[in-house]
């Protein structure tokens, strides 16, 4: 008999489980759907907020449906922008998705003679302390500029070389090259675009 009810028993509890698993997994998928959209809507605010920050001599924003894509396969262009001024193309700007130390992701604007006009990061998971000075608008370099000031007015016709035309972070190399990385790959994709599309 005691067996007969300590069977019922497991039985109950798995359905009670069942019941608060299917629960839980309905209520976690409500919540996702609805900040998911938020999520997005918001990430779209700051990369559009990011336009304007790099790009500050355009007044409006295009769309490049077929821009190229680096030859890395770790570093990925998330989207060109082509940047007009009264209907004309001023230059452009560019999403860029990589490796740092850990990862980030980066917009660069750049005018069409190669004239990089400004960076922002719009996401940097690098370790706290020296990785992070990346993105950190109160740590100055030796040249008295951000990390990412110091891009803005650097020509990338050339490409980018740390100690050459950007300083990296003392004690924070990879986090510099791997940020200069994404920087000339994003101003790579947009040449392509200028000299009329992607190749």
């Amino acid at each position: 008999m005691s067996n007969k009810n300590s069977s019922l028993e497991m039985i109950r509890l798995g359905l009670v489980l069942a019941v608060f698993a299917a629960a839980s997994c309905t209520v976690l998928a409500l919540v996702n759907n609805v900040t998911s959209v938020k999520i997005a809507a918001n990430k779209i605010a700051k990369a559009n907020e990011a336009m304007k920050v790099v790009m500050s001599d355009a007044d409006s924003f295009e769309p490049v449906e077929n821009f190229a894509q680096s030859a890395s396969s770790s570093i990925k262009v998330l989207s060109v922008y082509a940047a007009k001024k009264d209907g004309a193309t001023v230059g452009a700007v560019a999403q860029i998705n990589g490796p740092t130390y850990d990862r980030g992701t980066v917009m660069v604007g750049m005018k069409t003679d190669g004239t990089i006009t400004g960076v922002q990061f719009l996401e940097l998971s690098d370790s706290p302390g020296f990785g992070l000075k990346a993105n950190d608008p109160t740590f100055k370099l030796p040249n008295g500029k951000t990390f990412y000031g110091q891009f803005e007015g650097v020509n990338a016709k050339n490409g980018l070389k740390a100690g050459s035309n950007f300083d990296a972070i003392s004690g924070a190399t990879i986090t510099s090259v791997g940020a200069a990385a994404l920087i000339e790959e994003g101003t790579k994709s947009m040449f392509k675009y200028f000299e009329g599309g992607a190749k």
